[in-house]
């Protein structure tokens, strides 16, 4: 009786095993959604997100809460960003249902041209130092980005990030690690040395980190505005600390400067619209990427299938050369971007894929003419702000400003100093930029998402994208699904991958016996960049929000407000 008893219950669990769908109790990601009928504010720092949820608490929009949670980040991530760099922004209307776009990256000195640098002796562009600074566009996108969709006063927008500045924070485990390995970055001024190397070291994890510098410069912002950055007290000192290291910098290069209002460029994704923003920014890599993905069905075995990998590896390395063949700023060279999204060209293009064989040489078509952080942020009435900002290389530039606590940028180190290419230096002209913000929807699904990274950005969205669209993954799990990705020498993409270790060996043998050359990294490697994404339902009015988990950030729900 025992044993039928026995055999009974093993036959009734198979059985109702049997039966029970895959669901949240058995999934390959490691988060949740973050899932909220109030605004989300998604950042890579959790003080950051708090922050910018606490703004939403207050009545403020999704461009108020992306404002202050980027005026934190620059305080808790100095490597990756600040008021000393540059910044992109997608922005969703709700009631209209009109995406925007800004293009806040700042112009090379009018005195920094290929001649003054061969008569200093250098040959190639600065990678460092500075002549690699170019202005810095973040003060004045976040000022625009303001006077259209802010609703709480400017000033009230730095109160975080001007307590985290002069109170001080713990500093994170991967911001340590990234603070540790480009501690060699602020040897290049005494001034950078001082203020991030607290007694000659990086911040132990956990450790306390303060910039009472940087507090004061944001109080100049908070109650000045922009202009004291352009204009007033603050450009003054950028200035002077240009003039002091030999640089070209002068006070007409930042009052001159504007931030420029864009019309997205955008596909039609197997019926979803995916949008970028127009060059200088790499974005339609991502779209030309997707373009040529798109001429072949996604393999039914799943994203990390030899077959999909490969023919997505294959896509990256077409739309990469044509990208560094073509990207730069429009008000100087005529980029092709019409002819580069067409469909037809993608076709053209998608036949240079070989299923059986890596292309380790890939060459740029023939179009028709025609270190970072993301943050994504949504309000409760389905607004959303998609938005990035960056100083490039770690620490930027190496150059701190005198007195004021923050780095310039050396997004300058992108320019060319052949006088052939599209992207060659010239005064006034905005270099090949590689951050980028995105946006995608399709019906009553709206998702601001991005994935930081240097040239890892297109490669990325464009992962994220057939994660959601071909595998039916939700945003977190497309986040924190297994990536590969580039580090290109010199605009050479080769056969040489960077993979997570959780995609399968076999599949990675596999790959590996038709040229590919993988460099496997741990589970959940940084190299693949930190992404964020939110999504608003405009039937429901129900947000969702994911954070990546290769970061030390968060996703942070709207707080109830105080009564």
């Amino acid at each position: 009786m025992k044993l039928r008893m026995c055999v009974f219950l093993f036959l009734l669990g198979r059985l109702l095993m049997a039966r029970a769908p895959l669901c949240a109790q058995d999934r390959s990601y490691g988060r949740s959604m973050v899932i909220n009928d109030g605004g989300i504010v998604a950042t890579s720092h959790t003080l950051a997100s708090q922050a910018g949820a606490q703004i939403l608490a207050r009545g403020g929009s999704a461009m108020d809460a992306a404002i202050a949670a980027n005026a934190v980040l620059g305080v808790t991530e100095p490597m990756m960003n600040g008021i000393g760099g540059d910044l992109f922004l997608l922005y969703w209307d709700a009631k209209t249902g009109k995406l925007y776009g800004l293009n806040a990256s700042g112009w090379a000195p009018r005195r920094l041209s290929i001649e003054y640098l061969k008569q200093k002796g250098t040959l190639q562009m600065p990678q460092a130092g500075i002549d690699s600074v170019t202005v810095p566009g973040a003060v004045d996108g976040w000022a625009k980005a303001h006077a259209r969709f802010g609703h709480l006063p400017w000033k009230d927008l730095f109160i975080p990030a001007i307590y985290y500045a002069e109170h001080g924070y713990p500093v994170p485990e991967l911001i340590h690690d990234f603070w540790e390995g480009d501690a060699q970055a602020l040897k290049q001024t005494p001034e950078a040395e001082r203020i991030f190397l607290p007694g000659g070291k990086v911040p132990e994890v956990g450790e306390m980190f303060s910039d009472p510098d940087l507090g004061k410069t944001l109080r100049l912002i908070a109650e000045g505005g922009r202009d004291v950055f352009y204009r007033g007290e603050i450009a003054q000192s950028i200035v002077s600390t240009s003039a002091a290291l030999g640089g070209t910098m002068q006070a007409d290069d930042l009052a001159n400067f504007s931030a420029e209002w864009v019309e997205p460029i955008s596909i039609n994704y197997r019926g979803w619209k995916v949008y970028e923003l127009p060059p200088n920014g790499q974005g339609m890599a991502a779209l030309e990427m997707l373009n040529i993905m798109s001429t072949r069905q996604a393999d039914k075995a799943g994203p990390l299938a030899p077959i999909e990998l490969h023919d997505r590896i294959e896509a990256m390395k077409l739309a990469y050369s044509d990208l560094y063949r073509y990207n730069a700023d429009p008000r100087f060279a005529k980029v092709p971007v019409k002819g580069l999204l067409a469909d037809d060209y993608a076709k053209q293009r998608a036949t240079l894929i070989d299923p059986q064989k890596a292309n380790c040489t890939p060459a740029s078509g023939s179009p028709a003419r025609s270190d970072t952080t993301y943050l994504a942020a949504v309000d409760k009435d389905g607004n959303i702000a998609s938005l990035i900002q960056s100083l490039y290389d770690a620490f930027g530039s190496g150059v701190a400003v005198k007195g004021r606590g923050f780095m310039l940028q050396d997004r300058g180190a992108l320019f060319l100093l052949d006088p052939s290419h599209p992207n060659a230096l010239a005064p006034r002209k905005r270099p090949f930029h590689t951050i980028i913000p995105a946006f995608m929807e399709q019906g009553d699904a709206h998702v601001g998402f991005g994935i930081m990274g240097g040239a890892n950005q297109p490669l990325a969205h464009a992962q994220f994208v057939s994660n959601v669209v071909d595998y039916g993954m939700n945003i977190q799990a497309a986040l924190s699904e297994p990536r590969f990705t580039v580090r290109p020498t010199e605009q050479e993409i080769g056969c040489d991958i960077l993979i997570e270790s959780r995609v399968p060996a076999e599949t990675l043998k596999e790959l590996e016996q038709q040229g590919h050359k993988f460099k496997v990294r741990k589970e959940y490697s940084t190299a693949m960049g930190r992404g964020q994404a939110v999504l608003h339902n405009s039937k429901s009015k129900v947000n969702f929000a994911a954070s990546d988990p290769r970061a030390d950030g968060s996703a942070e729900p709207e707080p109830v407000p105080e009564h």
